[in-house]
């Protein structure tokens, strides 16, 4: 038998609060009766396949801003979002290692990859809304690094710390809670 997969909500930035937020939703709807999925069109995905599109802007961004992309690989030894600790990442979505839900280091790595580059520098640069010292963090930003599809995103788009049209609202936007749906 199929399993059946409703929306009941678009939850929307998590952060901090993402650990009690899944057990809130393991309480009320059960173990393994819930998720989050991602609308791409017509279709959802799960964490991974959102973290492709989100990578997708994050190339596109850095194939059509060469400055930026020089200026990265030349002064970065890699980057992070909320801890050092991030760079064990790699270039693996899943290694996820702090309370929040770190992606555009992870995908600014697979981005540079793609582009047949690394980086060279020394430095260990934060690519975080506010929080960096580098230029860098500003300008590759997920609430600023505009998102290439702007039809994907959903409507009416959620507001929060990032800008309309950008890779956050993308994620956030499109981010749903789906529960399995007994009645089906």
């Amino acid at each position: 038998m199929t399993e059946n997969w409703k929306i009941v909500c678009r939850p929307s930035f998590l952060g901090k609060r993402r650990d009690q937020q899944f057990q809130e939703w393991t309480t009320k709807y059960g173990v393994k009766r819930w998720r989050l999925a991602w609308k791409v069109g017509e279709a959802t995905t799960d964490f991974q396949g959102a973290c492709a599109v989100y990578e997708d802007a994050y190339f596109e961004f850095l194939k059509t801003h060469p400055e930026a992309l020089q200026r990265l690989i030349t002064e970065a030894r890699d980057v992070y979002d909320d801890a050092p600790s991030n760079v064990g990442s790699g270039l693996d979505y899943t290694v996820q290692e702090t309370k929040r839900t770190h992606i555009q280091d992870i995908a600014i790595r697979r981005a540079v990859l793609r582009l047949g580059l690394w980086f060279k520098g020394t430095e260990l640069i934060q690519i975080r809304q506010n929080r960096g010292t580098h230029p860098l963090s500003m300008t590759l930003s997920p609430g600023r690094v505009p998102f290439h599809r702007l039809d994907l995103i959903e409507k009416p788009e959620l507001g929060g710390w990032w800008a309309p049209g950008t890779v956050e609202a993308f994620y956030q936007s499109n981010k749903v809670l789906q529960i399995l749906d007994s009645n089906a």
